[in-house]
């Protein structure tokens, strides 16, 4: 749908159709990728009366908070095991309001760059960045840069605090990875043909 919008010619007769359906999409009341009433870039821009820049949240924004809702979504997808998360971006997290970017018991975390400055005064940071490693996650959060002239004068760079979110006792390895398994499913099967050489099974043949 998103190729036929975006590649088509004009004259493609499935174009119009799937143009407005990525639109529906992208700033649609009830779509799924949206899920707010309006989108008020519009009226942010053009006018003063702060009322009218309100967006109104919808069901998505009270329902990722709750575990049981995100188990069901990684069911739904086939996710499994102990440590499953969903990671969400491009949503501003406004901590300034008090809000944690690790929802639903550390099912679901928020983890929006926020580098815009526009957003800076709505959220109170400059965004998230989240490192996954073999230990576990971590999640660092970025305080917004002042500006290139202290940061040349005063030294000033960004500052970043660190919060662990999930840290395991047991370091994850390479063969616990998807990776990992199909790297050890090659190196047995390598084995077994060394082995039906060794044996005799399968004769070697000059070239």
């Amino acid at each position: 749908m998103i190729r036929t919008a975006f590649f088509a010619e004009e004259d493609n007769e499935d174009r119009p159709f799937a143009v407005d359906y990525v639109w529906y999409l992208w700033c649609g009341k009830d779509s799924p990728a949206f899920d707010k009433d309006k989108m008020a870039t519009f009226e942010r821009y053009f006018l003063k009366e702060k009322e009218l820049h309100k967006e109104v949240k919808g069901h998505y924004y009270s329902l990722r908070n709750e575990e049981k809702v995100c188990d069901m979504l990684l069911d739904e997808f086939g996710v499994i095991g102990t440590h499953r998360h969903i990671i969400n971006g491009h949503v501003p997290v406004k901590t300034i309001q008090g809000e944690n970017p690790i929802k639903a018991n550390g099912k679901m975390m928020v983890i929006d760059g926020g580098f815009s400055k526009a957003y800076h005064s709505e959220t109170g940071i400059a965004g998230y960045t989240l490192v996954y490693h073999s230990r576990g996650f971590q999640l660092v959060q970025h305080e917004p840069f002042t500006s290139m002239q202290k940061a040349i004068e005063e030294g000033q760079d960004i500052k970043s605090s660190t919060q662990i979110v999930e840290m395991s006792t047991q370091r994850m390895m390479v063969k616990d990875t998807d990776k990992g398994r199909e790297l050890v499913t090659q190196i047995n099967d390598l084995k077994k043909l060394l082995m039906a050489y060794r044996t005799g099974l399968i004769k070697e043949k000059s070239i």
